[in-house]
């Protein structure tokens, strides 16, 4: 049976009570497939019943989902944009004030689309202005202006331009000091989440402060430059997939999901797609929760790229303000 939308639980986000899908489709392919492969991997997925899509100018996907959806529109497997719910992030080039409603736009441009739903800063660190090569050059980072590109996000939310605005890889210290300058607070915050790295004072942090959280890399990122086979291969989530007649994949999911966390997932792979879709309508136990919560913790994106001797982040600590 092919999972209807309805089937994907939502969340009202808290600015504004937008409804958010709580499992969305990650387009960040790592190596990159191309954009025709990218946008029939979009189309089979709002087939299978994916509402949530997360792109960013960074990945290159922009185009392509922004043809998916106008293709998905004309063929009538969605019956209109409000539909879908679409995610994209500010790159550290364009992480200066006077620069992201000109990146929004841009972003919109390449999506084809009027407004999206939630805005993030990619990470908490700028570069040099209109610099969008990756790896950032070491001399080109700069320290992230708070207020003055939280203020910038804030109008493009009260212009319109997106519903919700949010962050990507910001620590509880990161988020404080935002919140201590924001009219409008954060309604994300995305980061790395999974059995192996499970984000617990985050989690809490975030949760008391009213800010979702969304977990990327739930399954370790696989088959990317950045990740690893780590969580796929981790025995005690092998074990408890095995006597539940589940996949790996779909245990990490569910236990995600039911830490009250939203999931980006990212898999081109239709049999997987479905897969992925299909972690509601059954739970873990207590014991399955306890022997997941004593598994071993390390962060599998920890960063690297970001840092650089001349700062403002010279270690991975210094991006995560040591909450390692």
């Amino acid at each position: 049976m092919e999972a209807t939308p309805l089937s994907i639980p939502e969340h009202a986000l808290g600015s504004n009570g937008e409804k958010m899908p709580l499992l969305g489709l990650g387009t960040a392919v790592s190596p990159p497939v191309g954009a025709e492969a990218t946008k029939l991997a979009i189309l089979q997925a709002i087939k299978l019943g994916y509402r949530h899509f997360d792109t960013a100018a960074k990945y290159g996907s922009e185009q392509p989902l922004g043809d998916a959806i106008q293709e998905a529109l004309s063929i009538g497997s969605i019956k209109s944009r409000d539909d879908l719910f679409i995610t994209t992030k500010l790159w550290c080039g364009d992480a200066h004030g006077e620069l992201v409603a000109t990146a929004l736009k841009r972003s919109l441009q390449n999506l084809k689309l009027e407004y999206l739903d939630l805005f993030l800063i990619h990470w908490p660190v700028s570069a040099k202005p209109g610099t969008y090569e990756f790896p950032i050059k070491e001399e080109n980072f700069l320290p992230l202006d708070f207020k003055s590109v939280w203020s910038a996000m804030e109008d493009c939310q009260k212009l319109g331009l997106t519903k919700s605005i949010g962050v990507s890889n910001f620590s509880c210290k990161k988020l404080t000091a935002l919140l201590a300058i924001a009219k409008i607070p954060p309604a994300v915050n995305q980061v790395e989440m999974n059995p192996l790295w499970q984000q617990k004072n985050l989690r809490e942090f975030c949760k008391a402060k009213g800010i979702f959280l969304t977990a990327y890399s739930p399954l370790g990122a696989i088959g990317t430059f950045y990740g690893s086979n780590r969580v796929m291969e981790c025995e005690v989530l092998k074990e408890i997939a095995k006597a539940k007649g589940k996949t790996v994949a779909q245990i990490s999911l569910r236990w995600i999901y039911e830490q009250g966390a939203g999931v980006i997932v990212k898999s081109f792979n239709g049999g997987r797609m479905k897969q992925n879709l299909e972690i509601f309508g059954w739970s873990l136990n207590e014991e399955e929760l306890r022997r997941i919560s004593g598994i071993p913790q390390s962060r599998g994106v920890p960063g690297t790229p970001y840092t650089s001797r001349f700062g403002p982040f010279r270690t991975i600590e210094d991006i995560w303000d040591g909450e390692m």
